[in-house]
């Protein structure tokens, strides 16, 4: 399969849908937490690694969507340019 660029604009947007929404919910449980919610260690645990393997993805598809979208740009006969 060829990366096309809309393949790269999916894999940016979802990248950052997930960075938006789930910086949300670390926000939301670390007000909680802040505010001495009750809540058992189990849920502050499992909360905390779900944020940070979405995160992991986050950077992992937007890592991928960055890459094909360069990819992309040489194909069409642009220049990159380097970082």
């Amino acid at each position: 399969m060829r990366f096309e660029r809309r393949h790269a604009v999916l894999l940016l947007a979802v990248a950052a849908w997930t960075v938006l929404s789930f910086g949300n919910f670390a926000m939301n449980l670390y007000g909680a937490w802040s505010a001495g919610e009750d809540r058992a260690t189990s849920y502050w645990v499992a909360h905390t690694i779900l944020i940070v393997v979405n995160m992991v993805i986050a950077v992992l598809l937007g890592s991928l969507g960055w890459r094909a979208w360069r990819a992309t740009g040489r194909r069409a006969g642009r220049t990159p340019v380097d970082a």
